[in-house]
């Protein structure tokens, strides 16, 4: 018997000048095992901006705050009463290299001197996240497409887009870069797995507690939607022997937001306004025309 084919409509739209299709194609068999992450008219956001525990079984988690210095986001104090704190990182974590954890420390002091009030966070600066960082955008939502070859994320804020080609080989030679290089598949009972590979360091974190990172670094995440389709989860482990002495796996959700991508800029009008030493904004010497 053959399979069932969905008979759903499946919204097309021309993007940087390609038709592309948001979601499966359609006539795709309900078999495959390939989930719809995509549509035109929904996307996917969180509103926390930090990794969370992984389930039971995966090692060691993500790296959290200081025990001296509890975090607290500006929902949670909020709800205590209290005023919202720094994200100071636990460089002394037993995970990190020397290094590692020097670097974390001297960008705890800094922050806690005053010399910088705010310490740097890619999403609140107008820099791009890297990998696996990106993830945990917050507040608005990101977006997928999904063709026969590529898988696109798309943040709706500056529309940054993170290509994951669908093969099972890295390139020979990977220059590093913000998101590096994503090659993917999707595995039965409707995962996609990304592997990537060639990240750049500079100003570049795999969390807001600016845990660093070496252009070794080796990231594999799992997306999987919730079986009522409400909910995107990833699993993330991160792989880099010369800044942990063993791989870190953390967990980021979505709840699905039923809206189209909007325009939204982070540059404008995000100067030091109240001279507290920001981390500057990302600014080209030469003008793109």
């Amino acid at each position: 018997m053959k399979p069932l084919l969905k008979l759903s409509v499946v919204p097309t739209f021309v993007f940087g000048g390609v038709l592309v299709t948001a979601g499966i194609a359609s006539g795709e068999p309900e078999s495959t095992g390939i989930p719809n992450f995509a549509s035109a008219n929904f996307g996917w956001q969180t509103n926390v901006a930090d990794w969370q525990v992984p389930p039971p079984g995966h090692g060691h988690g993500p790296i959290g705050d200081d025990p001296a210095h509890p975090f607290l986001s500006n929902a949670d104090a909020g709800r205590a009463g209290s005023q919202p704190t720094l994200r100071i990182g636990n460089s002394k974590d037993p995970v990190l290299k020397p290094w590692a954890a020097k670097l974390m420390a001297d960008s705890n002091e800094e922050a806690l001197k005053g010399i910088r009030q705010v310490p740097f966070a890619a999403q609140a600066r107008c820099y791009p996240g890297g990998v696996p960082g990106q993830l945990l955008f917050p507040f608005e939502p990101f977006y997928f497409i999904q063709t026969p070859k590529e898988v696109w994320m798309i943040w709706q804020r500056d529309h940054m887009v993170r290509r994951v080609f669908l093969t099972d080989k890295h390139s020979a030679r990977v220059k590093p870069s913000w998101f590096g290089e994503s090659i993917g598949h999707y595995e039965n009972g409707g995962t996609l797995v990304v592997d990537t590979i060639g990240l750049s360091t500079k100003n570049s974190y795999i969390d807001n507690f600016r845990t660093p990172h070496t252009e070794e670094l080796h990231v594999v995440e799992r997306f999987t939607i919730a079986p009522d389709g409400k909910n995107l989860t990833a699993i993330a482990t991160v792989d880099d022997p010369g800044t942990f002495n063993e791989p870190l796996t953390m967990q980021q959700r979505w709840f699905k937001v039923n809206a189209p991508m909007a325009e939204t800029v982070c540059a404008e009008n995000n100067d030091d306004f109240f001279h507290q030493n920001l981390f500057p904004l990302p600014e080209a010497k030469t003008s793109d025309f």
